[in-house]
């Protein structure tokens, strides 16, 4: 009489078989989402708000050309570093002539009207007390990658305890504008026109995507140089 399958197989393979048809683990989805390594480093990354301001004087008259060169090379930086709102503030007792000066030359150069707030303070001295115009930049600080041991003598087969670091650094510091660290950037709104076309000509049977561009060609030239 022949023996049951399960019977016939050796008591390694039996328990794997079994163990096959049993529940799933409930804590596999946990471990499948622990940290690694490489990702102890993200907490290593330091950004720091810096803010970025220029003193201009209240002059009656408005802004002079020395304050507007000046407001030049702050514009200049605002945009480099892809700032957010710019805040104009300006003494209550008599600054207000310089402060709206100063916003409407900024939105003169391009920037948006909602990100230039202009304000007013209490000065101490009114008749010295300058317009602060500033915005928030950001810093990154790295941590240092220099300390390695010997690679080779893992004698746990872990890793090495500077694993990550050096890409996670050169990463952080190549970012042209460190707060996108801190937190991702709001998405640009749709472009309704340009869906409505392509729903329309899909609608149709038509083929939804643009015309070819016959100057964009890619082709290689078979002539000899």
């Amino acid at each position: 009489m022949q023996k049951p399958f399960l019977s016939r197989l050796s008591p390694l393979a039996g328990a794997l078989l079994l163990a096959g048809c049993g529940h799933a683990d409930p804590n596999a989805v946990a471990r499948s989402v622990m940290p690694t390594p490489l990702d102890a480093w993200s907490g290593a990354i330091q950004v720091t708000p810096q803010p970025d301001e220029i003193r201009l004087a209240a002059h009656p008259t408005g802004l002079s050309g020395n304050q507007a060169r000046a407001l030049a090379e702050f514009h200049s930086r605002w945009m480099q570093a892809e700032g957010g709102l710019i805040t104009v503030a300006a003494p209550n007792q008599g600054g207000y002539r310089v402060g709206s000066d100063v916003r409407a030359w900024l939105m003169g150069q391009g920037a948006p009207a909602e990100k230039v707030l202009l304000i007013g303070y209490d000065a101490a001295d009114p008749a010295h007390a300058p317009v602060v115009v500033g915005f928030k930049r950001y810093s990154v600080a790295t941590p240092n990658c220099g300390s390695w041991e010997n690679i080779v003598r893992t004698f746990d087969n872990g890793s090495i305890s500077n694993l990550g670091c050096a890409v996670t650094s050169n990463m952080a510091a190549q970012l042209a504008n460190p707060e996108d660290l801190i937190a991702p950037r709001t998405m640009d709104p749709a472009d309704p026109g340009r869906r409505a076309v392509v729903f329309d000509k899909y609608r149709r049977g038509e083929v939804t995507s643009s015309a070819k561009d016959t100057q964009a060609s890619g082709a290689v030239s078979q002539a000899i140089q």
